[in-house]
This record gives C-alpha cells, structure tokens and sequence, in this order.
C-alpha cells in the first residue's frame, strides 16, 4: 500500500483516492474485493471509522458495494465511471485553467494547441 502523505486533503478522501487509483489502474478489477477499513486502519494507524468514511464515499457514488458477511467489492462499470470523473475534474483543474490563463496572456486557442504539441519543450 502506498503511504498518505498530503497534509493538505482529510485521511478519508486520500483513502477514497487511493481505492479509485487502485480501479483505475487494474490493481482492484470489478468484482474484486477492495481492502477492509480494518486493513485501512492497521495500515496507515488511524481510526476505523476514518477508513470507513473514506470507503463509503465510495459506496455512495456506485464505485464499491457490500455482500453482507464478506467486504467490500469493486463495482460493475466503476473504472469507466471513475475515468469520466476524472477526465471531468482534470478538464475543470487544468484545462480550463489554462484556458483562462492563456486568454490573460493574450495566448491564442491555437497557440496553446501548439504549445501541447511541442510537449512544454520551451517557446
């Protein structure tokens, strides 16, 4: 398991992040069984119900489902959900950002493109 380090986001939503990195890149397949909050908890030292507020985050969006005496598991579909999520929010965060900051510099549209292109490799 990976350490949490940023300061800077709850314990819960780093658990959270961690489980949909985890989907996102095969490590826990649909249908899997993801960690237990237990585990969570004797990992990174931290109380049991923070762990389980991160995974039921989860839960509530569809990405993870209980079977009742079992765990928690990898919902049907939740890679592709948490691939749209997150091509959302890197639009909104960078994208759009970007967008805004070329348009203050007076960059044009096709300068950024071009920019891209180039792969930041200077002007």
């Amino acid at each position: 398991m990976k350490e949490l380090i940023d300061d800077s986001k709850p314990i819960f939503v780093q658990i959270a992040e961690r489980i949909e990195n985890d989907i996102i890149s095969g490590i826990l397949p649909e249908e899997s069984q993801a960690p237990s909050t237990n585990q969570f908890a004797a990992h990174y030292q931290i109380n049991p119900a923070t762990a389980a507020k991160g995974v039921n985050l989860l839960v509530e969006e569809g990405i993870l489902y209980k079977k009742r005496g079992i765990g928690m598991f990898v919902a049907e579909g939740a890679r592709e959900r948490l691939l749209q999520k997150r091509k959302g929010e890197f639009f909104e965060q960078y994208v759009e950002a970007m967008l805004r900051e070329a348009e203050k510099l007076a960059i044009s549209r096709e300068e950024v493109i071009e920019m891209i292109a180039k792969g930041g490799k200077g002007q």
